[in-house]
């Protein structure tokens, strides 16, 4: 599932070809795919409204338009492209979504799996409200990390899963920020230390940026809106590199099931808590 860069990349990719168009029509064929409002009223209310930015949200992409905001999780397998109407793509052969733009462009919501799920509303908040901060924002403090985290017993790759918790971070830069804070990711969030708060919350960031840096992780389904792929895969420490040689110390990377994911990491720099 794409995470926090691999949407921001989305987001800055689609800026340029959607900001100031007017959305002039919708198609569907997979009514799941519209999550709120029903697929008519959400047609009629979109229908001639103009794009007037776009932004993210943690996982969540935001199309901000006159009167509504046009909310996108893309889920396991969903992509955003923009292209001319008469223009065929490989990955249009599992749009399900599709709006009509003002000067004959059309963007297209294509998702294989079907998991993706769009909204519009007035109210992001209301939708929206639940997730904790954003990683990469003066919000994401070392006091109001510490603070979530007191009193909590499971394992801290667990928690910073939670989108509650922080907003944007998954399987794939949860492990990367864990190695890169020597963090075994089994480890009860109870007994780290202040130091190792500290540097995680540091990692956290730097593992994102790296991955905005390199327009996120091209492992599954996730492409560019220009259907180019990311290279942050080229890049990771530990994520897809079980029983591969570590980068930093040479020892093979483990691999095991934690929090119901595949979780990556080196026994060498990120020992176990005895």
């Amino acid at each position: 599932m794409p995470e926090l860069p691999e949407v921001e990349t989305v987001v800055r990719g689609l800026r340029g070809a959607l900001i100031g168009r007017r959305i002039v029509g919708m198609w569907q064929d997979w009514p799941a795919t519209i999550h709120s409002p029903p697929p008519d009223e959400f047609a009629a209310r979109l229908s001639g409204q103009r794009v007037r930015a776009l932004n993210r949200r943690g996982k969540y992409i935001l199309i901000a338009l006159e009167f509504d905001t046009l909310v996108i999780h893309l889920k396991m397998s969903g992509r955003l492209y923009v292209t001319e109407a008469e223009e065929e793509h490989e990955a249009d052969r599992w749009v399900h979504l599709r709006f009509d733009l003002d000067n004959g462009r059309q963007l297209r919501f294509s998702d294989l799996r079907k998991f993706g799920r769009v909204y519009l509303t007035d109210d992001v908040e209301s939708l929206l409200g639940h997730l904790g901060p954003e990683p990469l924002s003066d919000e994401f403090t070392l006091a109001g990390f510490r603070a979530g985290m007191k009193g909590r017993k499971r394992a801290i790759k667990s928690l910073l899963l939670e989108q509650e918790f922080i907003a944007g971070v998954g399987n794939i830069y949860a492990d990367e920020a864990l190695f890169r804070a020597g963090i075994h990711p089994a480890t009860p969030v109870h007994l780290l230390a202040d130091e190792d708060s500290q540097r995680l919350h540091q990692t956290i960031r730097d593992a994102l940026r790296a991955g905005i840096e390199h327009e996120g992780a091209s492992i599954n389904w996730y492409r560019k809106p220009d259907g180019s792929k990311g290279e942050s895969q080229d890049y990771f420490y530990v994520y897809g590199r079980a029983n591969l040689p570590c980068r930093r110390c040479g020892a093979a990377v483990n691999k095991i099931r934690l929090a119901q994911r595949g979780t990556h990491f080196c026994p060498q720099c990120q020992p176990e808590l005895l």
